[in-house]
């Protein structure tokens, strides 16, 4: 088992890296007494009384934040008290959560966790959760500096362990020393801390519903490689293992399909100042139904190229990803009758379909007439991507998405 190191020690990675057991009651201090932070949560909890009387409101959340937060002292007793109301959570928002595969990871090793990416703080979590759940350690959690704009949220992901990645840097030299430092980041987490990583696919949320390997991510992992090695021998370095993770719902699904219709219609979509924030919030404390996590084996093939080993990845994420109904019933919607849709359908027993219709109805009913097709093909996705991997039958792209 590779030993464990101080990330802070050499200063290197001190901008994005995750906070460290030492730094963790500080953060925790200035969190609470982040008026910011506190008025956020007052909104978002309790904003009548928040509007009205946030004189009043103000004192009660710190106290709570207090009494929460106050008796962590490590990174692990920070995430053992959100662990427990994530749980109580989960049995409000989601009807049934299901692992599998994590049973088959080694306790001793560090992996590379590549996951589909559906909803900002709920993929990581879940796959966190999953390893939780088998006695393994928690993972570091590669985040967008885009979803900072606040100073609070980036204490609050620190502090459960994610490190930062440089979007918003656009200059080109600045921009590949920031893609370096990451790169070089992952592999000392992996090769010297002995700490597993997760990591998107993909370079924000698939919100189509297409889960997609992008090429420029693996590039990226290889980026400190020596000159003579190949793609081949510097990926295979990697312990990389898909994750595919399901919701029946998403939170987030007509303001998914706002976006896109934006962006189909115009070519252009302005996001709020802070709608990250609030996609994180809804994505947290939204109805998600059914969730299903599934590990997949490490890649031990040899890929010429990050062509090749995003294929393999995407194999695995579509083989392993759980069709639920909604994404059938959205799929039939928009393409009507076929034999292998049905027989996907008819194995899935345990499904009220007619109750899952009038909560698919209920949920359209929501969206905009103009944006209704490219909600279901966000659903529908999924499906079609099983389909254009295991069956002949490939109907047209859904939605154009």
């Amino acid at each position: 088992m590779p030993v464990k190191a101080d990330i802070g020690a050499t200063g290197r990675f001190d901008e994005i890296r995750p906070y460290r057991d030492d730094e963790v009651k500080d953060v925790i201090a200035r969190l609470i007494c982040d008026r910011e932070f506190i008025d956020t949560l007052a909104q978002q909890k309790f904003k009548w009384l928040a509007d009205l009387l946030p004189w009043c409101i103000r004192p009660l959340i710190r106290g709570a934040l207090k009494r929460a937060l106050g008796r962590a002292g490590s990174v692990a007793e920070f995430q053992q008290i959100v662990g427990v109301q994530l749980r109580r959570l989960l049995d409000r928002v989601a009807d049934g959560v299901v692992f599998s595969g994590a049973e088959k990871l080694e306790h001793d090793r560090a992996y590379l966790f590549v996951s589909n990416h559906r909803d900002i703080a709920m993929d990581p979590a879940m796959v966190d959760l999953a390893l939780d759940e088998q006695g393994l350690a928690t993972t570091r959690i590669a985040i967008g500096d885009n979803l900072l704009t606040k100073a609070f949220t980036s204490d609050l992901m620190r502090l459960n362990k994610s490190f930062i990645v440089k979007r918003s840097v656009t200059d080109r030299r600045q921009k590949l020393a920031a893609l370096k430092d990451l790169s070089a980041y992952i592999q000392h987490s992996l090769e010297v801390d002995g700490e597993s990583v997760w990591i998107a696919q993909r370079e924000g949320r698939a919100k189509d519903g297409r889960d997609l390997t992008e090429t420029a991510l693996l590039k990226m992992l290889v980026l400190n490689k020596a000159k003579e090695q190949g793609f081949g021998e510097a990926f295979a370095r990697l312990p990389i293992v898909p994750v595919a993770v399901s919701y029946e719902w998403d939170p987030c699904d007509a303001a998914k399909a706002r976006e896109l219709y934006s962006l189909q219609a115009t070519g252009v979509y302005e996001k709020g100042p802070h709608e990250d924030i609030e996609s994180i919030y809804e994505g947290i404390f939204g109805y998600k139904g059914h969730i299903e996590v599934a590990f997949g084996r490490q890649l031990t093939e040899h890929f010429a190229d990050a062509e090749s080993a995003a294929r393999a990845i995407d194999r695995q994420i579509v083989d392993n990803y759980r069709l639920q109904g909604s994404h059938i019933l959205a799929w039939q919607r928009l393409f009507g009758h076929s034999e292998t849709v049905d027989r996907l359908k008819q194995k899935q027993v345990d499904i009220d379909w007619a109750s899952k219709a009038q909560m698919l109805d209920a949920r359209l009913a929501q969206v905009p007439a103009a944006h209704r097709d490219l909600f279901l093909a966000a659903y529908a996705n999924p499906v079609q991507r099983w389909l254009d991997v295991n069956s002949d039958e490939c109907p047209r792209d859904s939605g154009g998405t």
